[in-house]
């Protein structure tokens, strides 16, 4: 077996740990093992159906023989089925052959050999096979991961929900906002995110070689396949498809990636901001014993997990929008560019996770600095400009946000000069006092009730 020191793909070699949750769905032997589970179930539906005579319902025996091939399904009978590849140059028909080698020897088994494969063409074991592929993946590895995020950023968004910030838009001073508001502004983003991949229904379909079931029809016209076709795709989890040519239009694994893939956006952005925030010095970052920031520097400790994070997200959406927009094209009734760009989901989606897990990592290793957020605020007082300008717009005062900008704009102010300003204000003493009283700390509205609610 190749070394991880020797593999092409980083998925495979150096964050080959961090990909393991997807290897029971994506790697070769995964894809053949869920082509093997499609083939005996539709081999079991057919024997369940009393409108094929010439197929004998299974003994409880045979079902759990076919049940064991499926469960004990190994990485050597994987290599058989790749050697017999090999000679057939066809993947899906050597799994057939291999089949039928399997029950060769099984007595009950040998009327059923010629239905292995009945009436399918190669993509409608492929189609279903991605389809629980895909849909396994989301609930067992990338869902799961996405929450473990969202929680983490929640808990910090709650924990920090009254620590106030400066903003900045355009990179510039603006009015104050607390660290957990801005972090609970992410759980937001992420949670409707989620809700999108969540909802994304994969779908399947059994329909033949052009999708108007030929050799279903010609072999047993008086059965009525569509309905049972249905039945079998649904009883797999998936959606049936009943309009689809040789191929089921992916159009479905597009709006997953789509969605993937916009969740991936927010992490990354998320990874930029805390990036910005660590340089600025809102954040520290808890060292770890015997880890090196630098080969030159003694002092440094990098950000690097929310680089890694933002590194492999935008190779992570690379592919899937290039998956997205290239998956429901396909020549006339089916051409094969699908097949091998589909073989990229694995990587896409491990990149993906791996966004997740080191930007995950990142956020544990995060430590506010309120004093450092505090010196922000005290040296820009200016950011209260906006507070009296609304105060003078309510008393009527004619061109308060002029008289502001002639104060302020382009000029850092303190607090003398700023409460200088306001003491001349032809407006009701009460007002004259509470704007005096504001603070750049204080002047944070309704962030921190918001923070805590989320």
């Amino acid at each position: 077996m190749a070394s991880p020191l020797t593999a092409l793909s980083p998925l495979d070699g150096r964050y080959a740990g961090a990909a393991d949750p997807l290897r029971p769905y994506f790697s070769e032997h995964a894809l053949i093992r869920h082509r093997v589970r499609v083939e005996l179930a539709w081999l079991q539906a057919l024997a369940a159906e009393p409108g094929i005579p010439e197929l004998r319902a299974f003994s409880r025996k045979l079902s759990a023989d076919l049940r064991k091939l499926v469960a004990s399904f190994s990485e050597r009978d994987s290599q058989k089925i790749k050697e017999i590849e090999a000679r057939t140059n066809h993947d899906v028909k050597a799994i057939e052959y291999w089949l039928k080698e399997q029950l060769a020897g099984n007595r009950e088994a040998q009327g059923a050999l010629e239905f292995i494969h009945f009436a399918a063409t190669s993509e409608d074991i492929n189609n279903l096979a991605y389809g629980l592929m895909l849909e396994g993946s989301r609930r067992q590895a990338m869902l799961p991961r996405l929450d473990e995020l969202a929680a983490a950023l929640r808990g910090l968004a709650r924990r920090h929900a009254s620590l106030p910030m400066l903003a900045r838009t355009h990179g510039q001073p603006a009015s104050p906002t607390t660290l957990g508001k801005e972090l609970a502004n992410v759980v937001q983003r992420l949670r409707r995110a989620r809700a999108r991949i969540e909802a994304v229904p994969l779908l399947g379909k059994m329909n033949g070689a052009t999708g108007n079931y030929h050799a279903h029809a010609v072999a047993y016209p008086k059965f009525d396949w569509e309905p049972f076709c249905a039945r079998f795709v649904e009883g797999l989890g998936l959606q049936f498809n009943p309009y689809t040519t040789q191929i089921e239009p992916h159009d479905c694994v597009a709006e997953l990636f789509d969605a993937y893939a916009a969740a991936n956006t927010i992490v990354l952005d998320l990874d930029r901001d805390l990036w910005g925030y660590i340089s600025l010095g809102y954040f520290r970052q808890k060292a770890k014993r015997g880890e090196v920031g630098s080969s030159t520097m003694p002092h440094k400790v990098n950000p690097i997990d929310f680089e890694n994070s933002e590194g492999n997200l935008g190779v992570a959406n690379a592919l899937l929008r290039h998956l997205a927009d290239k998956l429901p094209v396909s020549r006339w009734q089916r051409d094969l560019s699908d097949s091998t760009a589909l073989r990229n989901a694995g990587s896409a989606l491990g990149h993906t996770l791996l966004g997740y897990v080191a930007c995950l990592r990142g956020l544990g290793r995060l430590a506010a600095d309120p004093r450092r957020m505090a010196e922000d605020l005290e040296a820009n007082w200016e950011v209260l400009t906006e507070a009296a300008q609304q105060v003078l717009r309510r008393h009527g005062v004619p061109g308060a946000y002029e008289k502001l900008k002639a104060l302020s704009r382009g000029r850092r102010l303190d607090r003398d000069r700023l409460a200088a300003f306001i003491r001349a204000l032809p407006i009701p003493a009460a007002e004259r006092q509470r704007l005096l009283a504001l603070t750049p700390a204080s002047y944070t509205g309704l962030a921190a009730r918001l923070a805590k609610r989320i």
